[in-house]
């Protein structure tokens, strides 16, 4: 072991020198060539050009517990310094330890009623006490005054103190004072009593507010799944609908007994759903022109194309893939959109439709007794084909005849069709001369001139 010195003069610690302010400690190991260890100067040379320095401060030799400079030159070990953390950890046990000395001399001085127990262990508790805790009580007020709101809780405080010394000054006290003595306690009491029955009264005008509302919004969510559900139910009937009438190649393909299970499957959906699942069903019915008569094959009973990428319309002889029936009687259709569809020849008696939006509706032989067409709009709706003056109700024994309209209309007696809107002169007249008493006080316009051709 080497040791070598930054200082000019070192020496030994028994003999009262200062320890060097740097010195360098050095493990050399020994070099050998060819089997035989050099010299001490080369190896120690060698040790401090390839291996460094460990380099020892003053204020670690002054440390408890580290050998002198003799010991160091004797080859006697070094002891390791104490490190900064542990200093800090015996300040703090010694501070706590004062602390509780000082408190424990205070209770002694409070049991054995001395007195200069208690001031000397109250003392020195206080002062180490407010020294502790001075620098985080300084940082946090510090921190607390650099907050805008810190400025806002100070004025009122002070605003609040200062409103109490200015009444102080006026004589608000004693004015205070004169209402006290003249209050009446037991008025003070009756009131206090009305007061709690009026608190006891909102309580429970809250807690039936709170149900109200509890029940309203349990509500809405079961609105809100139901329609979910509905409209789950909806889609998996279209997907069945299709499924069912068409082949692999997407040609409508029914057969007997597929059309009577698409009927069945149709009068199942539309007695589950309300007015808008009713209206969704109609309308895809209608547009893929299943409720439409087609032209078929008298052999095969297919469906007929009419060369320009449909299927042949047949109104005299021609088979619905899915004739609805009675299925919409006494239906609620109110306030749906039911544009564009077809519901010639169905049972529509006491339905409703009030408010519908049936711009180029068919309802030709549909029938429409007891019905009700309120504030429906009727822009282009078809009640009856060929003219006006020659269409006449549906029969249950005449055969319809479409070139001149005799037996396609639709039946309409005690249908009300107040407020409708977008009523042509055509539809007007047929409604006034085939609905009866009843119904010609409903048509918008009036009936007069026109003739009750019902007779009733």
């Amino acid at each position: 072991m080497a040791i070598h010195s930054n200082s000019p003069e070192t020496g030994s610690a028994s003999g009262g020198d200062k320890p060097p302010a740097d010195i360098t400690l050095v493990e050399s190991p020994p070099n050998r060539t060819n089997g035989k260890t050099k010299g001490d100067g080369l190896a120690q040379e060698n040790s401090l050009s390839q291996l460094g320095a460990v380099t020892v401060d003053a204020a670690d030799w002054a440390a408890p517990g580290i050998t002198t400079l003799s010991g160091l030159a004797s080859g006697s070990p070094v002891k390791a310094p104490i490190r900064p953390e542990v200093l800090v950890v015996n300040r703090r046990l010694t501070v706590f330890a004062v602390i509780l000395g000082a408190v424990c001399l205070l209770l002694l001085g409070l049991l054995i009623g001395n007195f200069w127990f208690e001031l000397a262990g109250s003392v020195t508790a206080l002062f180490i006490s407010v020294k502790i805790l001075w620098n985080p009580i300084r940082r946090t007020t510090l921190q607390w005054a650099a907050e805008p709101e810190s400025a806002v809780v100070v004025a009122t405080v002070g605003g609040f103190i200062s409103l109490l010394g200015v009444l102080k000054l006026l004589g608000g006290d004693r004015l205070l004072t004169y209402w006290y003595n003249q209050l009446n306690w037991d008025a003070v009491g009756a009131l206090g009593e009305v007061f709690g029955a009026l608190g006891q009264i909102l309580i429970a005008v809250l807690a039936v507010y709170i149900a109200w509302r509890q029940y309203v919004i349990e509500k809405d969510l079961t609105i809100q799944q139901n329609t979910i559900t509905q409209q789950q139910t909806i889609d998996s009937y279209f997907q069945g609908i299709s499924e069912l009438v068409l082949d692999e190649e997407g040609l409508l393909e029914d057969w007997p007994q597929e059309r009577a299970i698409a009927e069945g499957r149709t009068a199942a959906i539309l007695g589950s759903v309300d007015a808008g699942g009713k209206a969704k069903v109609i309308r895809f019915l209608s547009c893929a022109r299943l409720l439409t008569p087609l032209k078929r094959d008298q052999r095969l009973g297919r469906a007929i194309l009419d060369g320009t990428g449909g299927y042949e319309e047949d109104r005299e002889f021609g088979v619905r893939v899915i004739d609805v029936g009675v299925m919409l009687a006494g239906a609620d259709l109110s306030a749906t959109d039911l544009r564009w569809t077809d519901l010639s020849e169905a049972n529509l008696i006491r339905g409703n439709l009030s408010y519908c939006d049936l711009v180029k509706t068919n309802f030709s032989r549909t029938i429409l007794a007891h019905a009700s067409l309120r504030g429906a709009d009727l822009n282009g709706t078809r009640f009856f084909y060929g003219r006006a003056e020659d269409a006449s109700p549906r029969s249950r024994t005449v055969p319809p005849d479409y070139q001149t309209g005799e037996c396609t209309g639709a039946v309409i007696e005690q249908a009300d069709f107040s407020d409708a809107s977008h009523m042509s002169p055509e539809q007007r007249y047929y409604c006034c001369a085939w609905g009866g008493t009843t119904t010609r006080s409903t048509v918008p316009g009036g009936c007069e001139g026109i003739p009750n051709k019902l007779g009733r």
